[in-house]
């Protein structure tokens, strides 16, 4: 990747849909004025079919935007549920939407700004069995998920079909912005040939994330999707855009095709994903929340009492946390191993989502076999934990 270059033109992706009534007209009319865009560039917008995957910080600008500008079908697939700290940045949900599925509450919000729009919420998670199905008949793929396997089944699922992604991502206080179109300029494999490891992409919920930059970057992303559809403009195609919060700053990274690379032919599984699970915590490692609810259970009647060790920061344990719990944040477990943990007959870590519990289990896990008891963590965390 070098120094920055603007793309060529690039033919539209969609041809224009019939003559706009009158009520649409004036809808669009400050769209409609722009030479580049015109009507017949709103007819193509109105004409265009997008697959959103993700209703989150990214999704959320990226459907408001484009049900906003007259994109006239929209899909929408996530498999979460609206939480309070979502809120900050998923702007799209409201506290009236608290623990309904995001797809769903996003498609309200198009139905609210324009109930014209043929919106399709999907709750479910992308995976190797619906992928290509969720693809097929969308003009482009908007790929706002926040976990990598999505994202190679996402970019495969393209390359099979022809049907161009837009990616984005946002980490800490940087954001990223690219096109994926098969046969023209890079591929996300071409890019990205190998995840990282998780302690360099962790989550917006490990790293934090100022509310405002999803919003950035999801409305490079809405942008991008109108470039590509009336094909105007000069789309991210060949090019990686990095867009610095701090300094207000962005630069361009250029891309290529790895001539070496196979082709996707079919969905298979994600570059290191052998990797990413071979120390993940096995079934006897793990305790879900309902089993764990038994054994408090029992402990309250007279039974072996579990020590529980809460491995998030010390704010997020004062905010709330699982009754008799001890505080050990994941880099103290790191950096002192089992001597950070107390003694017991039965230690159960957990933290927010069960994301660094099993982090902390897979470092604790080598020199736990010369102690007594017996170390699990919590699948789902202390979200789980609440969802019950």
């Amino acid at each position: 990747m070098n120094a920055e270059r603007p793309s060529a033109g690039f033919p539209p992706l969609v041809e224009p849909g019939p003559e706009l009534p009158p009520e649409l007209v004036e809808r669009y009319r400050r769209q409609i004025t722009l030479p580049h865009i015109g009507a017949v560039g709103q007819r193509r917008i109105r004409s265009a079919s997008v697959l959103v995957i993700g209703a989150g910080g990214l999704g959320s600008p990226v459907v408001h935007y484009l049900a906003g500008c007259g994109v006239g079908s929209l899909t929408i697939v996530d498999d979460d549920a609206v939480d309070l700290s979502n809120l900050h940045r998923q702007v799209i949900h409201g506290v009236d939407t608290l623990g309904e599925p995001k797809a769903e509450s996003a498609a309200r919000a198009v139905a609210r700004l324009d109930p014209s729009i043929r919106v399709q919420p999907v709750n479910a998670r992308v995976s190797a069995e619906n992928v290509l199905d969720l693809v097929q008949g969308h003009d482009v793929i908007v790929d706002g998920s926040d976990n990598f396997a999505t994202r190679y089944l996402v970019a495969d699922a393209s390359e099979i079909t022809g049907v161009p992604v837009v990616w984005g991502a946002v980490l800490r206080r940087s954001g990223h912005v690219s096109v994926f179109w098969p046969g023209r300029g890079a591929h996300y494999r071409d890019v990205f040939p190998e995840p990282p490891g998780p302690a360099e992409a962790p989550s917006c919920a490990q790293a934090g994330v100022l509310g405002t930059l999803p919003g950035v970057i999801g409305t490079v992303m809405a942008t991008q999707v109108l470039l590509l559809v009336t094909g105007t403009g000069s789309p991210l195609i060949g090019r990686l855009l990095v867009w610095d919060e701090a300094t207000s700053t962005s630069r361009t990274l250029l891309t290529a095709p790895d001539p070496t690379r196979t082709r996707a032919a079919e969905i298979g599984p994600f570059p290191g994903s052998a990797l990413c699970t071979a120390g993940a915590p096995g079934p006897q490692e793990t305790v879900d929340p309902a089993a764990l609810r038994e054994i408090l259970d029992a402990a309250a009647a007279g039974g072996p009492v579990p020590v529980l060790v809460d491995v998030r920061e010390p704010w997020e344990f004062a905010a709330g946390a699982l009754p008799g719990s001890v505080n050990v944040p994941l880099h103290t477990v790191l950096e002192h191993g089992v001597g950070a943990l107390p003694a017991g007959d039965e230690v159960v870590l957990y933290c927010q989502g069960g994301v660094r519990s099993a982090q902390a289990l897979a470092a604790l896990r080598p020199a736990w076999t010369d102690r007594e008891g017996r170390l699990r963590h919590l699948a789902g965390g202390y979200d789980g934990w609440q969802r019950g």
